[in-house]
Protein backbone atom coordinates (compact mmCIF):
# COMPACT_ATOMS: atom_id res chain seq x y z
CA UNK A 1 0.00 0.00 0.00
CA UNK A 2 1.14 3.67 -0.83
CA UNK A 3 1.08 6.16 2.17
CA UNK A 4 2.68 9.41 0.08
CA UNK A 5 -0.88 10.32 -1.56
CA UNK A 6 -2.71 10.96 1.96
CA UNK A 7 -5.00 13.74 -0.10
CA UNK A 8 -5.83 11.08 -2.63
CA UNK A 9 -6.90 8.88 0.05
CA UNK A 10 -9.46 11.73 2.43
CA UNK A 11 -11.07 12.22 -1.22
CA UNK A 12 -11.98 8.45 -1.55
CA UNK A 13 -13.21 8.70 2.13
CA UNK A 14 -15.53 11.60 1.65
CA UNK A 15 -16.90 9.96 -1.64
CA UNK A 16 -17.52 6.75 0.32
CA UNK A 17 -19.26 8.89 2.85
CA UNK A 18 -21.42 10.68 0.49
CA UNK A 19 -22.01 7.23 -1.03
CA UNK A 20 -23.34 5.79 2.47
CA UNK A 21 -25.33 8.67 3.34
CA UNK A 22 -27.34 8.66 -0.37
CA UNK A 23 -28.03 5.08 -0.13
CA UNK A 24 -29.22 5.13 3.74
CA UNK A 25 -31.29 7.94 2.52
CA UNK A 26 -32.59 6.44 -0.09
CA UNK A 27 -33.64 2.75 2.13
CA UNK A 28 -35.36 5.11 4.36
CA UNK A 29 -37.21 6.58 1.68
CA UNK A 30 -38.21 3.48 -0.61
CA UNK A 31 -38.77 1.61 2.80
CA UNK A 32 -41.92 3.47 2.81
CA UNK A 33 -42.92 2.01 -0.70
CA UNK A 34 -41.28 -1.50 -1.46
CA UNK A 35 -40.49 -4.48 1.46
CA UNK A 36 -37.45 -3.64 3.44
CA UNK A 37 -37.09 -7.62 3.17
CA UNK A 38 -36.85 -6.75 -1.20
CA UNK A 39 -34.03 -4.07 -0.67
CA UNK A 40 -32.25 -5.99 1.60
CA UNK A 41 -32.03 -8.68 -1.19
CA UNK A 42 -31.62 -6.30 -3.69
CA UNK A 43 -28.50 -4.45 -2.27
CA UNK A 44 -26.60 -7.46 -2.09
CA UNK A 45 -27.64 -9.18 -5.08
CA UNK A 46 -26.73 -6.10 -6.89
CA UNK A 47 -23.03 -5.95 -5.07
CA UNK A 48 -22.61 -9.94 -6.36
CA UNK A 49 -23.51 -9.35 -9.73
CA UNK A 50 -21.59 -6.51 -10.48
CA UNK A 51 -18.30 -8.26 -9.01
CA UNK A 52 -19.18 -11.24 -10.55
CA UNK A 53 -18.52 -9.68 -13.70
CA UNK A 54 -15.52 -7.56 -12.40
CA UNK A 55 -13.84 -10.87 -11.25
CA UNK A 56 -15.08 -13.16 -14.40
CA UNK A 57 -12.18 -11.02 -16.87
CA UNK A 58 -9.82 -13.32 -15.11
CA UNK A 59 -11.89 -16.68 -15.02
CA UNK A 60 -12.34 -18.80 -12.01
CA UNK A 61 -9.11 -17.67 -10.52
CA UNK A 62 -10.92 -14.61 -9.96
CA UNK A 63 -13.45 -16.19 -7.37
CA UNK A 64 -11.25 -18.25 -5.61
CA UNK A 65 -10.96 -17.77 -2.23
CA UNK A 66 -8.45 -19.20 0.67
CA UNK A 67 -10.86 -19.19 3.51
CA UNK A 68 -14.32 -19.89 2.74
CA UNK A 69 -15.58 -20.20 6.26
CA UNK A 70 -14.14 -17.20 6.72
CA UNK A 71 -15.51 -15.46 4.31
CA UNK A 72 -19.23 -16.45 5.44
CA UNK A 73 -18.56 -15.47 8.80
CA UNK A 74 -17.68 -11.86 7.70
CA UNK A 75 -20.52 -12.29 5.55
CA UNK A 76 -23.27 -12.85 8.14
CA UNK A 77 -21.46 -10.89 10.63
CA UNK A 78 -22.13 -7.95 7.80
CA UNK A 79 -25.76 -9.13 6.94
CA UNK A 80 -26.31 -8.44 10.41
CA UNK A 81 -25.35 -5.07 10.67
CA UNK A 82 -26.84 -4.34 7.06
CA UNK A 83 -30.42 -5.28 8.46
CA UNK A 84 -29.94 -3.31 11.47
CA UNK A 85 -29.69 -0.65 9.35
CA UNK A 86 -32.46 -1.30 6.30
CA UNK A 87 -35.22 -1.82 9.21
CA UNK A 88 -33.71 0.70 12.00
CA UNK A 89 -33.81 3.51 9.51
CA UNK A 90 -37.38 3.05 8.49
CA UNK A 91 -37.79 4.37 12.63
CA UNK A 92 -35.21 7.11 13.00
CA UNK A 93 -33.97 10.01 10.79
CA UNK A 94 -30.49 9.44 8.67
CA UNK A 95 -28.83 11.63 10.47
CA UNK A 96 -29.55 10.37 14.23
CA UNK A 97 -29.17 6.54 13.07
CA UNK A 98 -26.05 7.74 11.16
CA UNK A 99 -24.57 9.01 14.27
CA UNK A 100 -25.50 6.35 16.50
CA UNK A 101 -24.11 3.88 13.87
CA UNK A 102 -20.62 5.77 14.05
CA UNK A 103 -19.74 4.37 17.72
CA UNK A 104 -18.21 1.74 16.57
CA UNK A 105 -14.81 2.52 17.29
CA UNK A 106 -15.65 2.65 20.77
CA UNK A 107 -17.29 -0.48 20.60
CA UNK A 108 -13.97 -1.91 19.26
CA UNK A 109 -12.28 -0.42 21.83
CA UNK A 110 -14.35 -1.88 24.54
CA UNK A 111 -14.44 -5.60 22.82
CA UNK A 112 -10.58 -5.34 22.46
CA UNK A 113 -10.40 -4.78 26.08
CA UNK A 114 -13.08 -7.61 27.25
CA UNK A 115 -13.21 -10.32 24.53
CA UNK A 116 -9.23 -9.76 23.53
CA UNK A 117 -7.78 -8.99 27.00
CA UNK A 118 -5.58 -6.07 25.38
CA UNK A 119 -4.22 -3.03 27.23
CA UNK A 120 -6.34 0.19 26.66
CA UNK A 121 -5.50 3.21 27.98
CA UNK A 122 -7.01 6.03 30.07
CA UNK A 123 -7.10 8.27 27.14
CA UNK A 124 -9.19 5.12 24.99
CA UNK A 125 -11.86 4.28 28.50
CA UNK A 126 -12.73 8.45 28.66
CA UNK A 127 -13.34 8.63 24.81
CA UNK A 128 -15.13 5.35 25.16
CA UNK A 129 -17.61 7.10 28.02
CA UNK A 130 -17.56 10.18 26.15
CA UNK A 131 -19.40 8.62 22.82
CA UNK A 132 -21.49 6.70 24.95
CA UNK A 133 -22.76 9.77 26.87
CA UNK A 134 -22.99 11.48 23.39
CA UNK A 135 -25.10 8.88 22.54
CA UNK A 136 -27.47 9.13 25.30
CA UNK A 137 -27.54 13.02 24.45
CA UNK A 138 -29.40 12.08 21.28
CA UNK A 139 -31.44 9.22 22.40
CA UNK A 140 -32.50 11.15 25.93
CA UNK A 141 -33.68 8.04 27.43
CA UNK A 142 -37.46 8.58 28.67
CA UNK A 143 -37.96 11.40 26.66
CA UNK A 144 -40.07 9.69 23.98
CA UNK A 145 -37.53 11.03 21.07
CA UNK A 146 -36.81 7.52 19.98
CA UNK A 147 -37.71 5.32 22.17
CA UNK A 148 -37.39 1.45 21.41
CA UNK A 149 -36.25 2.07 18.10
CA UNK A 150 -32.82 3.07 19.18
CA UNK A 151 -32.19 -0.57 19.89
CA UNK A 152 -31.16 -0.73 16.23
CA UNK A 153 -27.97 1.39 15.42
CA UNK A 154 -26.36 0.81 18.78
CA UNK A 155 -26.57 -3.00 18.14
CA UNK A 156 -25.39 -2.17 14.62
CA UNK A 157 -22.22 -0.77 16.18
CA UNK A 158 -22.02 -3.80 18.23
CA UNK A 159 -22.01 -5.86 15.42
CA UNK A 160 -20.18 -4.24 13.79
CA UNK A 161 -17.75 -3.71 16.35
CA UNK A 162 -17.21 -7.57 16.73
CA UNK A 163 -17.03 -7.77 13.06
CA UNK A 164 -13.90 -5.57 12.99
CA UNK A 165 -11.87 -7.34 15.89
CA UNK A 166 -12.36 -10.85 14.51
CA UNK A 167 -11.00 -9.67 11.26
CA UNK A 168 -8.33 -7.55 12.41
CA UNK A 169 -7.10 -9.91 14.18
CA UNK A 170 -6.76 -12.59 10.96
CA UNK A 171 -5.47 -9.97 9.07
CA UNK A 172 -5.18 -9.99 5.33
CA UNK A 173 -5.82 -13.20 3.81
CA UNK A 174 -7.72 -12.83 0.37
CA UNK A 175 -7.97 -10.26 -2.21
CA UNK A 176 -10.33 -6.99 -1.86
CA UNK A 177 -12.06 -7.95 -5.17
CA UNK A 178 -12.85 -11.58 -4.29
CA UNK A 179 -13.78 -10.32 -0.75
CA UNK A 180 -15.78 -7.72 -2.43
CA UNK A 181 -17.80 -10.24 -4.44
CA UNK A 182 -17.93 -12.99 -1.55
CA UNK A 183 -19.78 -10.10 0.74
CA UNK A 184 -22.56 -9.58 -1.43
CA UNK A 185 -22.76 -13.21 -2.64
CA UNK A 186 -22.72 -14.57 0.72
CA UNK A 187 -25.24 -11.74 2.02
CA UNK A 188 -27.84 -12.35 -0.83
CA UNK A 189 -27.55 -16.38 -0.52
CA UNK A 190 -28.76 -15.53 3.04
CA UNK A 191 -31.46 -13.39 2.38
CA UNK A 192 -32.91 -15.44 -0.19
CA UNK A 193 -34.70 -17.91 2.19
CA UNK A 194 -36.31 -15.22 3.89
CA UNK A 195 -36.88 -13.97 0.47
CA UNK A 196 -39.26 -16.66 -0.50
CA UNK A 197 -40.75 -17.16 2.66
CA UNK A 198 -42.46 -13.86 2.04
CA UNK A 199 -42.69 -14.55 -1.75
CA UNK A 200 -46.42 -13.99 -2.07
CA UNK A 201 -46.04 -10.09 -1.01
CA UNK A 202 -42.62 -9.48 -1.95
CA UNK A 203 -44.13 -10.60 -5.98
CA UNK A 204 -47.07 -8.10 -5.60
CA UNK A 205 -44.77 -5.33 -4.68
CA UNK A 206 -42.39 -6.16 -6.86
CA UNK A 207 -44.81 -5.87 -10.26
CA UNK A 208 -46.37 -2.39 -8.87
CA UNK A 209 -43.39 -0.87 -8.87
CA UNK A 210 -42.62 1.79 -11.03
CA UNK A 211 -39.75 2.40 -13.12
CA UNK A 212 -38.38 5.06 -10.98
CA UNK A 213 -38.85 3.12 -8.09
CA UNK A 214 -36.73 0.04 -9.69
CA UNK A 215 -34.33 2.72 -10.93
CA UNK A 216 -34.16 3.53 -7.12
CA UNK A 217 -33.98 0.02 -5.58
CA UNK A 218 -30.88 -0.39 -8.13
CA UNK A 219 -29.09 3.31 -7.09
CA UNK A 220 -28.97 1.37 -3.26
CA UNK A 221 -27.26 -0.97 -4.30
CA UNK A 222 -25.03 0.64 -6.52
CA UNK A 223 -24.28 3.68 -3.56
CA UNK A 224 -23.27 0.87 -1.35
CA UNK A 225 -20.85 -0.85 -4.04
CA UNK A 226 -19.30 2.02 -5.33
CA UNK A 227 -18.96 3.12 -1.78
CA UNK A 228 -17.00 -0.28 -0.43
CA UNK A 229 -14.71 0.44 -3.95
CA UNK A 230 -13.59 3.46 -2.51
CA UNK A 231 -13.06 2.86 0.73
CA UNK A 232 -10.74 -0.20 -0.88
CA UNK A 233 -9.14 2.58 -3.22
CA UNK A 234 -9.13 4.93 -0.10
CA UNK A 235 -6.75 2.31 1.75
CA UNK A 236 -4.68 1.95 -1.06
CA UNK A 237 -3.46 5.47 -0.98
CA UNK A 238 -2.93 6.16 2.68
CA UNK A 239 -2.49 4.82 5.65
CA UNK A 240 -5.35 3.93 8.40
CA UNK A 241 -4.37 5.99 11.07
CA UNK A 242 -4.73 8.99 8.42
CA UNK A 243 -8.15 8.00 7.00
CA UNK A 244 -10.40 6.79 9.75
CA UNK A 245 -11.46 10.04 11.87
CA UNK A 246 -12.17 11.22 8.28
CA UNK A 247 -15.15 8.64 8.20
CA UNK A 248 -17.06 10.47 10.03
CA UNK A 249 -17.99 13.38 7.73
CA UNK A 250 -20.60 10.64 6.97
CA UNK A 251 -22.63 12.43 9.79
CA UNK A 252 -22.51 15.54 7.53
CA UNK A 253 -23.41 14.17 4.09
CA UNK A 254 -26.66 12.63 6.30
CA UNK A 255 -27.33 15.52 7.92
CA UNK A 256 -27.56 17.24 4.08
CA UNK A 257 -29.30 14.43 2.72
CA UNK A 258 -32.06 13.75 5.40
CA UNK A 259 -33.00 17.62 4.77
CA UNK A 260 -33.06 17.55 0.85
CA UNK A 261 -35.29 14.81 0.66
CA UNK A 262 -37.15 14.74 4.21
CA UNK A 263 -36.54 18.09 5.35
CA UNK A 264 -35.17 16.70 8.83
CA UNK A 265 -33.31 18.92 10.87
CA UNK A 266 -32.29 17.51 14.28
CA UNK A 267 -32.61 19.61 17.30
CA UNK A 268 -30.25 21.04 19.83
CA UNK A 269 -29.50 18.19 21.92
CA UNK A 270 -29.09 15.29 18.82
CA UNK A 271 -26.52 18.23 17.29
CA UNK A 272 -24.82 18.24 20.17
CA UNK A 273 -24.56 14.65 20.79
CA UNK A 274 -23.38 13.81 17.24
CA UNK A 275 -20.82 16.23 17.69
CA UNK A 276 -19.46 14.58 20.87
CA UNK A 277 -19.98 10.69 19.13
CA UNK A 278 -18.30 11.83 16.07
CA UNK A 279 -15.76 14.25 18.71
CA UNK A 280 -15.02 10.77 20.32
CA UNK A 281 -15.49 8.35 17.57
CA UNK A 282 -12.99 10.04 14.76
CA UNK A 283 -10.24 10.16 17.97
CA UNK A 284 -10.89 6.68 18.81
CA UNK A 285 -10.88 5.97 15.38
CA UNK A 286 -7.47 7.05 14.86
CA UNK A 287 -6.08 5.50 17.96
CA UNK A 288 -7.02 1.82 17.09
CA UNK A 289 -6.00 1.65 13.86
CA UNK A 290 -2.58 2.78 15.10
CA UNK A 291 -2.66 -0.03 16.99
CA UNK A 292 -4.33 -2.35 14.48
CA UNK A 293 -2.24 -2.06 11.55
CA UNK A 294 -2.99 -5.19 10.01
CA UNK A 295 -6.91 -4.69 9.47
CA UNK A 296 -8.30 -5.74 5.82
CA UNK A 297 -8.31 -2.46 3.46
CA UNK A 298 -11.92 -3.19 2.99
CA UNK A 299 -13.35 -4.54 6.51
CA UNK A 300 -14.34 -1.33 7.57
CA UNK A 301 -17.48 -1.33 5.17
CA UNK A 302 -21.00 -1.50 7.44
CA UNK A 303 -23.65 -0.80 4.67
Amino acid sequence: MSASRPGLGITWIVAMAACFACSDTLIKYMGSLLPVLLLLWARYAFQAGVMALWLARRGWAGFTCAHPKFQWMRGTLLLITSGMSFFGLQLMPVAEFTALGMLTPVVVTMLAAWVLHEPVSRVRWALVCGGFVGALIVIRPGSGVFGWAAIFPLLMALCYGGFQVMTSRLASLERPYTTHFYTGFSGAMMVTPLLLLNAPEIVVAARAASAMQIALVLAIGAFATVGHLCLIFAFGTAPMATLMPFIYVQIAWALATSWLVFRHVPDGWAWFGMAVIAACGAASAWLNTRRLVSVVEADTIYD
